[in-house]
């Protein structure tokens, strides 16, 4: 009997940017302090409608098998039953990675 599929909604920091990404698995990486996102999902080339902002991700996960993003950049992993559109949106007001180093210059 095959496991059902579930499909996770991920939304991280990445340098200045809020990535909101779907993926079928996410879970803790072997790598201390990483998280390990796999099967990323995008819309087809059969959708009606392109969003050139999914194309640009969509590219630029062209061929990632897995990606380990830090735990301290995720903000919120939710499970959905449907997937929206995976977006990149500027990181304005609060969104800081969790935690940060007081007083150290990277």
């Amino acid at each position: 009997m095959a496991e059902p599929k579930h499909l996770y909604r991920v939304t991280y920091v990445n340098r200045d940017k809020v990535y909101e990404l779907y993926c079928e698995k996410v879970y803790s990486a072997d790598m201390w302090g990483f998280v390990v996102l796999e099967g990323f999902v995008f819309g087809s080339k059969t959708d009606v409608l392109i969003d050139p902002a999914e194309e640009k991700l969509k590219q630029q996960f062209d061929g990632v098998e897995r990606s380990f993003v830090p735990l301290q950049a995720i903000i919120q992993v939710d499970q959905v039953e449907k997937r929206g559109t995976p977006r990149i949106s500027d990181a304005k007001g609060t969104v800081t990675a969790f935690p940060t180093l007081m007083g150290k210059e990277p």
